[in-house]
């Protein structure tokens, strides 16, 4: 009963800490172990945000871990696993419905700022084809397929259904490179200008290709791969 005393006391005085300071002065160890409170319930989650930070590097390396890998450490339960796991996607769709589906992108900060939400903790490659209507307003974000950790294949004709689909006017391509740097290979050069070539005849403006690999970000427009457009 006295230990178990000990462990609330502590539980309380890290949770005010956080109440009135947030997490920015708290230490990883500290966030992670607030975090796994809400997973177990009575027992001290001290050493076992140590043993997870120790064993996979850093806090945000926790949270991308795999189901499987999160259940080898010691302590780690399917509550444990499936909180951690869940919070990447959580944050995914924050950043997502802070920007709104229905969001106006009429430059590359916003451009950037709306792509990187949909590649927090992706630890394989995805590309998505976002639909803007005639005013540059997100009608639709498509994920067009994923793949492995180092490549994925697209389609043109997929570009081509989905933009149609949706009552594009212009399109913005992205993707990530989870394994790798932010600069396109000379496949994604050719996959975009594919889709280019066979949407604009169409009326339908491919406006730039992102690339995200962490927090760096390729832009095929200015890097002079794709004209910049006046829209």
């Amino acid at each position: 009963m006295e230990k178990s005393n000990i462990h609330a006391g502590h539980r309380q005085r890290l949770k005010d800490l956080a109440k009135e300071n947030g997490l920015d002065g708290m230490s990883s160890y500290q966030v992670l172990e607030l975090l796994l409170y809400y997973a177990v319930p009575q027992k001290d989650t001290n050493v076992l945000a140590h043993r997870l930070i120790d064993t996979f590097g850093s806090l945000s390396a926790v949270l991308d871990a795999e189901y499987e890998s999160l259940l080898t450490v010691n302590g780690v339960g399917a509550h444990t696993a499936s909180l951690l796991t869940l919070m990447p996607a959580l944050f995914r769709r924050y950043g997502q419905d802070l920007a709104g589906e229905k969001c106006v992108i009429s430059n590359f900060t916003q451009a950037k700022e709306y792509v990187k939400h949909l590649f927090i903790g992706k630890t394989y490659e995805e590309f998505y084809l976002i639909c803007l209507n005639n005013q540059l307003r997100v009608n639709k974000s498509s994920m067009l397929n994923s793949g492995s950790l180092n490549e994925v294949t697209i389609y043109p004709r997929v570009a081509v259904e989905m933009a149609l689909r949706h009552k594009a006017k212009f399109i913005l391509l992205a993707h990530n490179h989870p394994g790798g740097r932010a600069q396109p290979s000379s496949e994604d050069v050719k996959v975009t200008h594919a889709i280019r070539n066979v949407l604009e005849p169409m009326g339908i403006i491919v406006l730039d290709h992102l690339i995200y690999s962490g927090e760096d970000c390729f832009s095929f427009v200015e890097k002079g791969l794709l004209p910049r457009r006046a829209v």
